[in-house]
């Protein structure tokens, strides 16, 4: 199970990576071949950055709320 929930993490975590490198390349002025401009450029890693990050912070705060309720039923 916990391999499972760390593949999930993995995916998006990647993302928000990228969506970091994106907008760090965009303010060096180096745009990436995928790009036509450097303002797209900086959308799509901002995008990717807000994704990655509000999932993994999704997936945890449903994580905890589910480990709490489970403690409240044993204890």
């Amino acid at each position: 199970m916990r391999l499972i929930a760390w593949l999930i993490l993995i995916i998006p975590g990647l993302l928000a990576g990228y969506g970091i490198k994106w907008m760090r390349d965009t303010f060096f002025n180096e745009l990436s071949a995928i790009f036509p401009y450097l303002w797209v450029q900086f959308l799509c890693g901002s995008a990717a950055f807000l994704f990655g990050m509000s999932f993994i912070g999704g997936f945890l705060m449903f994580r905890e709320k589910k480990k709490r309720q489970n403690r409240k039923k044993d204890g």
